[in-house]
């Protein structure tokens, strides 16, 4: 039987904590792992044998983990320098180099990753973007990637080397966000052909047609994450499929809120769920490779939130609420 674990990174104080999701959702804590800095955003390899955490503290690194395939824990391997503070990392889906963004230094950057788990010291490439690049990923054929930039209103569209991990401006090189919406990270449909990008600024959320022949995007339709009752100023952060791509669901850190939609996927289009309160400021959150459930952390709150899905609606149904570290901002859920 597969063992579901769970990692969330705490800023503040600077650990990983482990935990062990159970068939009904309940989390049992296995460790809490010291970080060599202020730990912020997670990347698991394709393979589960890595964790990789970002170090937003001076001097900014990664920190590379091996994942034990029976219990879940963490021994650290090497940390290793990054070009900027990264709120972003994602591996390609070779696992053989780590990507990240940088909001603050307004770089995008790919690094090798050994057979070890061990990054690079050198990046294989850095790369300028508008100003506040908030995220990178590459579609399911690792043949292209997308970088969304807040503060220039787009997202960048590149094709990757898979070979090499060397990024080339595709052609168009940006597809164009709406004006002051501050596109922040994306996410693909597992059917292959949609894409849904949050907007942190607005809240808003647009449904993307994509092509895998030539990596472009293209309008289709637009969502809000906010409640009915919002007031205030919108402050979107994390967006997530189910795994079968049916349901959608996006935090609001404002109204410290989870928006969920069901997913059509032939055009694109989103229907809403429901909307749920959650941890104080969510600003990420996972759902587990059964599509069962949802655990959103609080970064003001320092408390993870789990839930169940339903199967059926979509609908989230509070399961409870466990003690975190202080700042807890990153989730990752594996299935060993």
């Amino acid at each position: 039987m597969p063992r579901t674990i769970a990692y969330v990174s705490n800023a503040d104080s600077r650990e990983i904590v482990v935990l062990r999701v159970a068939d009904d959702g309940a989390l049992a804590e296995i460790e809490r792992i010291a970080t060599p800095g202020m730990v912020m955003p997670l990347a698991v390899s394709p393979d589960r044998r890595f964790l990789f955490a970002a170090l937003r503290s001076e001097p900014f690194g990664v920190a590379s983990y091996r994942i034990d395939g029976q219990t879940g824990r963490l021994a650290h391997i090497a940390t290793s320098p990054l070009p900027a503070s990264m709120p972003y990392l994602a591996t390609d889906r070779s696992g053989r180099f780590l990507l990240s963004a940088s909001y603050q230094s307004a770089v995008a950057a790919v690094s090798a990753i050994d057979a070890d788990g061990r990054v690079s010291a050198a990046p294989v490439q850095v790369l300028n973007t508008a100003p506040s690049a908030h995220c990178i990923v590459t579609d399911a054929a690792n043949r292209f990637a997308f970088v969304p930039c807040l503060g220039g209103d787009h997202v960048m569209q590149f094709r990757f080397d898979s070979a090499s991990g060397r990024l080339a401006p595709n052609a168009p090189p940006e597809f164009a966000t709406q004006k002051g919406a501050g596109p922040r990270h994306i996410v693909f449909h597992p059917e292959g052909r949609l894409a849904f990008l949050v907007n942190e600024l607005d809240a808003s959320i647009a449904s993307l047609a994509y092509s895998p022949a030539n990596g472009t995007l293209a309008p289709l339709a637009t969502a809000s994450a906010l409640p009915p009752s919002f007031s205030g100023k919108p402050w979107a952060a994390d967006i997530h499929t189910t795994p079968d791509g049916r349901f959608l669901y996006v935090s609001e850190r404002t109204s410290s809120t989870l928006a969920g939609f069901r997913v059509d996927a032939a055009d694109g289009s989103l229907s809403r769920v429901g909307n749920w309160p959650t941890e104080t400021q969510p600003r990420g959150f996972a759902i587990d490779p059964s599509g069962r459930f949802l655990l959103s952390a609080g970064q003001v709150s320092n408390a993870l939130a789990a839930y169940a899905i339903d199967r059926d609606s979509g609908a989230l149904k509070p399961l409870k609420r466990y003690p975190m570290g202080a700042n807890p901002n990153w989730v990752e859920i594996v299935a060993l």
